[in-house]
């Protein structure tokens, strides 16, 4: 079975195939993953990563009201999406880092094969 070809106005990928994101995310990511991961809680959070540049997870949890736990697990998963990256800080910790510009969801509601376009800036 031969892939479904690109529509011209269809977003690039980050990725040039499943595969590649598999390798280097561990994961891929559906658009119905990328609609939930992306809440109106997460975008703030998100904002909040880039505009305060925090220091480590904890000083994150501090600044966003929430518990530690439960924002690493948030954290690990728009890791995954190609979102954010962790920048190794004092001792063991990690400071999130917002890394995407811009996430796109370009949903065919008629055929399979909808994509999830994550980019960074400087790559187009």
């Amino acid at each position: 079975m031969s892939p479904t070809p690109r529509r011209k106005d269809t977003p690039k990928r980050w990725f040039d195939s499943d595969a590649t994101a598999v390798r280097a995310l561990g994961t891929t990511v559906s658009a119905e993953a990328m609609v939930k991961l992306l809440s109106e809680e997460n975008l703030a959070l998100l904002a909040l990563i880039g505009q305060e540049r925090p220091v480590s997870i904890r000083a994150l949890a501090e600044l966003s009201h929430r518990k530690e736990s439960n924002l690493s697990r948030t954290l690990k998963k728009l890791h995954e999406a190609g979102i954010i990256a962790f920048e190794k800080g004092e001792g063991r910790t990690r400071a999130p880092r917002l890394v995407a510009q811009h996430v796109t969801l370009d949903l065919d509601l008629m055929e399979p094969g909808s994509v999830v376009s994550v980019q960074r800036p400087g790559v187009r």
